[in-house]
């Protein structure tokens, strides 16, 4: 008796095809998980690099005179991030407001608006803030980067 072309595969075609696939998927995921966590810390770089800028250029407003006189203790330095979005009213006649950052950035490893401030009085490595103004900012996350920094002393 003549068998007809049968269609499908052979077991072991399947076999063959399900390791290739899995081999495939394996070289993938780790290159995937690079990749976002590449793309995070572009994101936590730029965060920074706004915020810094902006508590910068208020610095220059502050030294410049056009918010009258500097509130003692802040050495011309925002008293919080808030008010960097929130906008200081110039000295002048006019009622003008300068607003230095749209929103406070989201920190791509914690997911949070909320960084971690250090005053100008404050030691460079310390994670409480004195609260007399704003200097720098960190990010909260206790995760490491690739070459072992950790990401709050970025």
């Amino acid at each position: 008796m003549k068998r007809r072309n049968q269609r499908g595969l052979t077991l072991v075609e399947l076999i063959v095809a399900f390791t290739i696939m899995l081999i495939l998927t394996a070289m993938a995921v780790p290159l995937a998980r690079a990749k976002v966590r590449a793309e995070r810390e572009r994101e936590l770089r730029r965060a920074l690099d706004d915020m810094r800028y902006a508590i910068d250029r208020y610095k220059d407003y502050a030294d410049a005179g056009a918010f009258g006189p500097l509130k003692q203790g802040t050495n011309g330095y925002p008293e919080t991030l808030d008010q960097l979005v929130e906008g200081v009213k110039l000295s002048g006649p006019k009622d003008q407001k300068r607003v230095f950052l749209r929103r406070i950035p989201r920190d791509p490893f914690t997911g949070k608006a909320e960084w971690g401030e250090r005053s100008d009085q404050d030691d460079p490595e310390s994670t409480s803030w004195g609260g007399q103004n704003v200097f720098d900012v960190y990010s909260k996350t206790s995760e490491k980067a690739p070459d072992g920094t950790c990401y709050c002393t970025w």
